[in-house]
Parts: structure tokens; sequence; C-alpha cells
């Protein structure tokens, strides 16, 4: 199984923090939250990725390498254009071939990672599995519609009259049957080729598509409202360290991780 990591767009939702670094670059806990990503595609036993860049490509391959530091090897494969999800998965068709892949926005966390998920994806066999999320503002994401008995019936970008409240979350699952969907599909109104609506000819052409519903957190951090959060939920999560040195006229208080190598001398930190 093989890892696509999408790390192509401006971030213009984000700025001004991107008018100087690429969004997925943008720290959550002093972590660029693209490295959460690659970390959780790693940990589910996926080490072959690759990474879809755009404008900030430089700057992505800089802070990347080759991916040997997080136990990787990265391609990078460029995208001349934001011109959608499902767009990134037919330029990278050469680099995904055959194999079963993980698709993961660069820019999105998951509570708890995803091995859990890749390992389910693999033991029911289908062609597909979505992760779905309840929002207040579906209206804003990829929404799904379910039947009864929870087969997904039906997807739509962006509702204007949302027919649910569960919105597709920045991961999904696939296997080659999903090139084929995606060059079925037209643009959309605003330009893209939706994986919306690749989902949607899976389900039309009769293939599975198994949705999970995310009952952790879930973060997009395209907008700054939603990396501050991601910020606070991920701080409060983190075990203090106390891997350096502090000085006994020194005091530390509160959830607080010192550094290997950190040097406090008559210093209080909260």
């Amino acid at each position: 199984m093989k890892g696509l990591v999408l790390a192509g767009g401006k971030g213009t939702r984000l700025r001004p923090l991107t008018y100087t670094s690429a969004k997925q670059l943008v720290p959550v806990a002093n972590k660029p939250v693209l490295f959460y990503a690659l970390e959780a595609i790693v940990a589910a036993g996926i080490t072959e990725i690759g990474i879809i860049v755009g404008d900030t490509r430089e700057e992505i391959k800089a802070a990347v390498g080759d991916g040997s530091r997080f136990g990787a090897e990265i391609t990078y494969i460029p995208q001349e254009a934001p011109l959608g999800l499902a767009h990134a998965v037919l330029i990278a068709e050469p680099f995904l071939g055959d194999s079963p892949f993980v698709m993961y926005l660069g820019d999105n966390l998951i509570a708890g990672g995803i091995t859990s998920l890749v390992d389910e994806y693999r033991e029911l066999g289908v062609n597909c599995e979505i992760l779905l999320a309840e929002v207040p503002n579906p209206q804003q994401f990829g929404v799904a519609e379910l039947a009864a008995d929870g087969r997904v019936v039906r997807l739509v970008e962006k509702p204007r009259e949302p027919r649910s409240n569960l919105a597709l979350v920045g991961v999904y699952m696939f296997d080659a049957r999903i090139f084929e969907s995606v060059k079925r599909i037209k643009p959309s109104p605003r330009g893209e080729l939706e994986i919306t609506d690749a989902i949607q000819d899976l389900i039309d052409r009769g293939l599975s598509v198994h949705p999970h519903t995310v009952r952790g957190w879930w973060k997009d951090t395209g907008k700054l409202e939603d990396m501050l959060e991601a910020n606070r939920i991920v701080l409060e999560k983190l075990e203090p360290a106390r891997e350096g040195e502090a000085s006994a006229d020194s005091r530390i208080e509160g959830r607080v991780t010192l550094g290997k190598g950190a040097r406090l001398s008559g210093s209080v930190v909260r």
C-alpha cells in the first residue's frame, strides 16, 4: 500500500501566516502540520509516499527532504495548478500504479492517527473507504448521505442545502478502480475535478465504498481559527517532559516540556 499526501494548496485562508510559509508547514505544537500526516502514514506501515506539490514545492522539499527522517521514501509530484483533489489522484497514477493507497490532505489532523483505519480497509477488502465526521457547518465540506443500513448513497461537494451533517474528513483509501472514475467525471462549476464526484462514480458503478464515522477529534487547519484550535488540542494532550536541566532557583509550572539540552537558571516557566 502507498501513501499520497496533498501539499499543493496556497493557503489563502490562512493569510497572513502563509505569506511567508506554505500552509502545510505552519506549526501545530511547534511541528509543521504536514509532519503529522507523514508520521501517521508511516505508523500505519506505509513507507512509499508521494507528495503533491504546487507553488510552494521548494519549501516543502526543503522541510521534508527524501523522507528518511520519517522512515519513508518520498516522491514529489508537481501539480501545475490547484485543479481539484481528483486531479491530484489522476496525476499521481504513474507513481501509485496498481497499488491501493491512502490519500491524506496535508493540512488535516486526526486524533489517534490512521493505523486502525488502514487495517480496517485492508480487512474489509473494499474499493474505497471514506472518513466522515459530524459537523455544524456541512455546507463548507463534501457531504455524505447514508441510507438507513449505513450504505453511502450520495456525495455532494459543498451543498447549499446539505442532506446530512456528515462531512468528508481529509483521509481516503482507494484501490486502482478510482483512476477510471476520475477519468469519467467532468470539472465542477468551480473548474475542479472533485473527489466527491469520483467517489460517487464508484458508487454508481456498483463498487464498494465503506463509510467510517470518526468519533475522536479531527481538524482541517485551513482557517486561522481551526489552526489555533488544533494547537490547543495537541498541546493539551502532550505529556510534560523534563529532559533538560533546571537550576535550584528555577521554577517550572504547569504542562511544560523542557527539551533535551535546554538549561534553566533563575527562571520561571509556565
